[in-house]
């Protein structure tokens, strides 16, 4: 591991967003890979890493039980699948052996260690994600979205022969969505969670259970609780055969289990034990033993580990220096899971239950920066529109080489992030401190909607997306600049997807920001809702109004039909490859500024998606985005920075 010390211990007067700093593009793509599920397999521990520098493939490691790490996914395979676009969930593991999806043609393979991978499911249009083994009946149960049939895919609960050899078994279907299938430990018992249109699985979905019978179909299926206005999360089976589950049926997603024919609470607190499902393979608590689950919640968007006795129906904290704790899985003694902190990068991680040790099996850098260049979080409430209290966690500049000069303060950057359901984190995070160190202020906004602070703030954005969203931004912004902790003159803001939307939003309705940055941001709400993927085409529904019952509001909150209220510069990034937002959303939003004379840059990545993963991209991104608040703030960057080309300047 190698450290970035500081050079000095003399601050240097000089201008807010000119100052270097040892946090660089090249440090951020380079030294950084991000993780995605964990799977025990007895002693053993796998994890997949995404890495930018090598395309942005998915990469399956395993940590052996002497503490040997190697990667076992040979390239060019990508342990990715695409069900519902954005997926997860992509490789389970058994004795030693892996099953997987591959991006590049979503079928699945298995893999023998020390021998190739081989396809168990025929070319086509199918696609894979989120198995468990059967291994009485030496199969792999999972959800399967085919394609095959054209522009509407059809999801089911299948299984498939580890080898490959049998045909493919439809064991649940009629839905329009299908997660989380969870074999009881005996293989007698099968849980799922469905869903349908126009329900977001965090709106409402429906758990069921079935008898496994003995050909490996299932018997009547009986659903147990869940609904249009109940979210369920997660099933897992106890090692006696007792089903839990986690629900917002009480305003919270909290820990239940259906024991005695009935539901049953095992925790209830003002938290959160789940998440929005935007992606297969969550994990927020295991089973340790037979009678004690160990679980991660998250209390005024920070997340906390605890345990629970599930006979006496009490939780027990365990003390940890994190405040960001997801993927979590369980084994006798020890949990693992990925872990961050305000000064601590994402790491998996393993704890010892009874010692309360933790051990770092895996950084997502190798990279320790000096903390005098870090910023840390500080939570933040502040009123907003309506009276509404809203929250965010703010940075103020850091970089302990310099200071600002005091006939100014710092310029802020205002995050809004993506989802729009999911949430900003007190994590450490480098794309923060990259601005921090430089001498940016940050507020990262969770505004009205996001996950973190139960079911009745997340539906504060019901019908009021693209105004209750800006809103809290907006009013986040001049709340720092009222209370002189940042430059009123100088405020941008920068969102991607979601949160580009919510970005061209702030920039179109209001006139407060001077300058912003949209990454593959939405502009144009009809072509979203008519051309989307299946898994988000009734998303809108809720968040805007049913579609084109209500096509003036959707009209009427789409940035791309009032760019006569654009009056400050922006600069946009967009994958070409993007289905989720097309690239002829963000040209035409340029085209706009350039026609009116407005300094404008767009920045077009060949071979991205919706998201950046190759290096070059995200490095060229990030500093051109850099560049451009240079420019258009009246800063100089110290770094070398290939200059953006920006129109009307």
């Amino acid at each position: 591991m190698s450290c970035v010390d500081a050079e000095t211990m003399t601050q240097s007067p000089a201008p807010y967003g000119s100052w270097k700093s040892p946090i660089t593009a090249d440090l951020i793509v380079s030294d950084t890979v991000g993780f995605g599920q964990i799977v025990l397999d007895g002693e053993d521990v796998y994890w997949s890493e995404m890495r930018p520098t090598e395309g942005g493939r998915n990469v399956i490691v395993r940590r052996n039980r002497e503490g040997h790490t190697e990667d076992v996914l040979p390239a060019p395979f990508n342990a990715r699948t695409r069900v519902h676009e954005y997926g997860g969930g992509a490789f389970t593991v058994c004795d030693g052996v892996i099953w997987f999806s591959n991006f590049s043609d979503q079928r699945v393979y298995r893999l023998v260690p020390d021998d190739a991978p081989v396809a168990i499911t025929p070319e086509g249009g199918q696609r894979y994600a989120d198995g468990v083994i059967d291994r009485r009946r030496r199969r792999l149960i999972c959800v399967r979205e085919d394609h095959a049939s054209g522009n509407h895919p059809v999801n089911a609960i299948v299984s498939l022969d580890l080898n490959g050899r049998r045909e493919t078994q439809v064991l649940a279907a009629g839905h329009d969505f299908y997660a989380s299938p969870r074999l009881s430990p005996d293989g007698s018992q099968l849980a799922w969670i469905a869903w349908d249109h126009p329900n977001m699985p965090w709106d409402g979905t429906e758990l069921w259970r079935a008898e496994v019978m003995e050909d490996g179909t299932l018997g009547k299926a009986v659903r147990l609780a869940g609904g249009k206005e109940e979210s369920i999360f997660q099933p897992v089976f106890s090692p006696e055969g007792i089903l839990y589950f986690v629900s917002d049926r009480s305003g919270w997603w909290n820990l239940y289990r259906r024991h005695n024919g009935k539901v049953e609470s095992l925790v209830t607190m003002e938290a959160e034990f789940g998440l929005p499902q935007w992606v297969f393979g969550m994990s927020t608590y295991a089973f340790e033993s037979e009678n004690r689950i160990v679980c991660a919640y998250n209390q005024q968007g920070i997340w906390h580990l605890a345990t629970v006795d599930t006979v006496r129906r009490e939780l027990t904290p365990v003390d940890t220096p994190y405040t960001d704790i997801g993927s979590l899985c369980a084994r006798p003694g020890q949990a693992v899971f990925l872990a961050a902190a305000p000064t601590q990068l994402p790491a998996v991680v393993q704890c010892d239950l009874a010692t309360g040790r933790l051990d770092v099996l895996r950084r997502s850098a190798t990279v320790c920066l000096e903390p005098g260049y870090l910023s840390k979080p500080r939570a933040i409430e502040y009123p907003s529109a309506g009276g509404e209290t809203v929250h965010a966690f703010f940075y103020a500049p850091r970089n302990h080489d310099y200071e600002g000069e005091t006939s100014e303060k710092p310029p802020l950057l205002v995050l809004s992030h993506g989802g729009p359901t999911s949430a900003a984190s007190s994590a450490l995070n480098l794309k923060i401190q990259y601005w921090t160190s430089r001498g940016f202020a940050v507020l990262d906004v969770n505004y009205r909607g996001s996950t973190g602070y139960g079911r009745a703030y997340r539906k504060k954005l019901e019908g009021a997306w693209g105004v209750a969203d800006v809103e809290d931004c907006v009013n986040g912004a001049k709340y720092l600049a009222a209370r002189g902790l940042v430059d009123a003159g100088r405020l941008a803001i920068r969102g991607g997807s979601a949160g580009g939307y919510s970005t061209l939003c702030a920039l179109v309705f209001h006139d407060l920001f001077k300058v912003g940055a949209s990454y593959y941001g939405v502009s144009d709400l009809e072509a979203l809702a008519q051309d989307t993927h299946k898994f988000e085409a009734y998303y809108l529904d809720r968040l805007i109004g049913p579609y084109p019952a209500q096509r003036d509001r959707y009209r009427d909150r789409s940035p791309i039909h009032h760019t006569e209220g654009l009056t400050c510069p922006v600069i946009f990034f967009q994958g070409l490859e993007d289905k989720v937002v097309p690239p002829d959303q963000t040209q035409r939003m340029a085209a706009a500024l350039r026609a009116k004379g407005i300094p404008v840059a767009y920045v077009p990545f060949e071979g991205e998606q919706h998201g950046f993963r190759r290096a070059e991209n995200i490095k060229r991104a990030l500093e051109s985005e850099l560049y451009f608040y240079g420019r258009i703030l009246g800063f100089t960057p110290a770094d070398p920075i290939e200059p953006a080309v920006i129109e009307n300047l």
